[in-house]
């Protein structure tokens, strides 16, 4: 055999970490730029309005 079991297994260990670290990127990056973001939709929509 070419793969032990234990490289399978390895490899989805290393798969969940990358995809809880890429999560913590993007939680961490709405909670920096959710503000900058709600206040352009708001100007957006307060320019609109007043249309």
């Amino acid at each position: 055999m070419l793969f032990s079991p234990k490289e399978k297994g390895q490899g989805l260990v290393e798969y969940a970490f990358i995809l809880v670290l890429i999560a913590i990127v993007v939680i961490a990056a709405l909670m920096l730029l959710g503000p900058m973001i709600g206040n352009t939709f708001s100007k957006i929509n307060s320019s609109l309005s007043q249309v």
